[in-house]
């Protein structure tokens, strides 16, 4: 029945959202400022706290702790915000380059960390990886080196977005969620469906999973 109630906690634009939210010390520490970049977007486009809030069915509050690198949303719940601005992961997290020269090949350290889960408990810290080979707003494709540890998840709230994705895992078990259906994949198992049909990534298993996925057009 639990699951079954979790299906339903869709990410649509109407529905209410309940935000797990996880403390954090130094948010912005070697990372992204997710706050003050949420906060930079959100003004460049004359929304108010307020505005944002009852555009993405929060509380003022809980913009302000976002804000502040007080408190830090599960991926789901950070899709949720961007979809309100809107804009995509993608594009949040990308880089202003000063030349539009074009890039072809990239090593792992120059890709782009979209995932915004940090609980702020050391190295052995659980936290989704989602890593993008090189500027996906630029292309047609988006491309994801993905990474559960055990117990890690996309969020409460099952994902939706326009776009098609699919992906294979390379290491490690997942279970996936689309729409009604549930499925665990193993090594070398795949998926692949449109993305507008609510879904969900868990991994509920003893090791590590690590997927390649494919998004078009990018809107992750």
């Amino acid at each position: 029945m639990a699951e079954m109630a979790s299906r339903k906690n869709v990410l649509t634009v109407a529905s209410p959202l309940r935000l797990i939210f996880q403390s954090v010390d130094e948010w912005s520490v070697g990372r992204v400022d997710i706050g003050g970049r949420l906060k930079e977007m959100r003004e460049e486009r004359g929304l108010s706290q307020r505005d944002l809030a009852a555009r993405a069915g929060l509380t003022n509050g809980a913009i302000s702790l976002i804000e502040q690198n007080k408190s830090s949303p599960s991926v789901a719940s950070l899709k949720r915000l961007l979809d309100a601005i809107p804009m995509t992961l993608s594009e949040f997290f990308s880089e202003v380059e000063d030349t539009p020269a074009p890039k072809y090949f990239f090593t792992k350290d120059e890709f782009v960390e979209l995932s915004p889960q940090e609980i702020g408990l050391g190295g052995d810290a659980l936290r989704v990886s989602l890593r993008q080979l090189g500027d996906a707003s630029r292309h047609a494709l988006q491309v994801l080196h993905e990474t559960y540890p055990p117990g890690s998840d996309t969020g409460p709230e099952l994902i939706t977005h326009e776009a098609e994705e699919a992906g294979i895992v390379v290491e490690g078990i997942i279970e996936v969620t689309v729409g009604d259906e549930i499925r665990v994949l193993n090594p070398g198992d795949g998926y692949l469906f449109d993305s507008r049909i609510p879904h969900r990534f868990r991994n509920v298993f003893d090791g590590p999973c690590v997927i390649v996925s494919a998004c078009t057009p990018p809107s992750f």
